[in-house]
């Protein structure tokens, strides 16, 4: 599709428009903001910003095909439509997330609260159908809305989705042997990502990838990237593989850039929403990799933060991105071009996948586990 951006106008910029107003994002009249009918004004850039935002979207002001699909999704409360699991085209929307919250604050296993609804999601519902006497035929409509809304929480001690998740870690042992893990070099093909010199971020970050899979692979782990040094999947096909791989953990590799002269550092994003839900997983993985990027290298800490991207909610695993510099910032820059710090680098996040599966007690401190040597 293309962008909507400031200065843009007609009627796709006044289907957002009514979208924002709707959610009491833009004042004004429902197909024009404070400005004229369907011209994409400050007022609406304003309002796509804090869309942005609290969606765990990259804020940019701008709508493109992310931000849009994110805007429909948000039209839906639940009781809006029936939802019936369709597995050629899953139903997508804040009214799906919601069914998933209330099944999982009720103690049946949905899946993770992504708005998407899938199996996992439809056996959760049959189950809670079964249980209450109802008819269980996967679908949510007024009779298991109504039951959904009249029960309330059973689940006690933590959010349901983080106990199941967190015993789920702890049972399947310490061991990477047999683990599988895809490793996704950012960019790729026609998509070169910020250049400096003569190296792209696509060559650099496909490099640091080559570095943790053969330390992965001598830990035992089976490690699959998700694309060779010349070719660039879109963002589905990452996640279709990783998916097929039936993966234990996804990692996304990017370095990168702005216009700020100050943006430096390492961040780690996970999915997660405004709502509270996120991948919990996923989550205690991000922080991980972050910290030990940050003990090993001494970069500049910038955080972990929930968002709502594709690469991080279409997998079915924990999924996590780290954004090892910017590319941009000449100190940064000057480390990541050296291959020593790229090896750094690897060995920081293979210590964080080992660390993952160890148990509380046997957790060494952040920057000290030792790895063998290599790469």
């Amino acid at each position: 599709m293309e962008i909507l951006r400031p200065g843009s106008s007609g009627p796709a910029v006044a289907e957002v428009q009514a979208v924002l107003h709707a959610l009491e994002l833009l004042a004004g009249d429902a197909t024009g903001g404070e400005g004229g009918r369907g011209v994409f004004d400050q007022a609406t850039e304003l309002a796509v910003r804090h869309f942005q935002q609290v969606r765990g979207l990259s804020v940019d002001g701008r709508v493109g095909e992310e931000t849009y699909r994110a805007l429909n999704e948000a039209r839906w409360s639940l009781g809006d439509r029936l939802l019936r699991y369709d597995p050629e085209r899953p139903l997508r929307g804040d009214d799906v997330r919601r069914l998933q919250e209330l099944l999982l604050e009720l103690g049946y296993d949905a899946g993770r609260a992504d708005g998407i609804l899938g199996g996992e999601t439809e056996a959760g519902l049959r189950a809670f159908q079964r249980d209450y006497g109802l008819n269980a035929d996967g679908t949510c409509g007024p009779a298991t809305l109504r039951a959904l809304k009249q029960l309330g929480r059973r689940v006690t001690g933590g959010r349901p989705q983080l106990l199941r998740q967190s015993a789920s870690l702890v049972e399947s042992g310490p061991h990477l042997i047999g683990r599988v893990i895809v490793i996704d070099p950012g960019h790729g093909g026609g998509d070169t990502g910020y250049t400096a010199g003569e190296t792209t971020e696509a060559d650099l970050v496909f490099d640091l990838a080559s570095r943790i899979e053969g330390r992965l692979a001598a830990a035992g782990a089976k490690v699959y990237l998700t694309r060779g040094r010349t070719g660039g999947p879109t963002a589905e096909q990452r996640t279709a593989f990783a998916n097929d791989a039936r993966a234990d953990l996804f990692l996304s590799l990017h370095m990168e850039a702005h216009g700020s002269a100050h943006a430096r550092g390492v961040a780690s994003y996970y999915y997660g929403t405004g709502s509270g839900a996120s991948s919990t997983v996923g989550e205690q993985f991000a922080n991980l990799a972050r910290r030990e990027v940050i003990a090993r290298t001494g970069m500049l800490d910038c955080g972990s933060h929930a968002k709502t991207w594709d690469i991080l909610r279409m997998t079915r695993m924990p999924a996590v991105r780290v954004d090892c510099g910017y590319l941009s910032h000449p100190v940064d820059r000057l480390l990541l071009l050296d291959a020593r710090l790229r090896s750094t680098i690897a060995q920081a996040v293979v210590a964080s996948v080992q660390r993952l599966f160890l148990p509380a007690e046997a957790d060494p401190p952040t920057g000290t586990f030792l790895l063998p040597a290599g790469g």
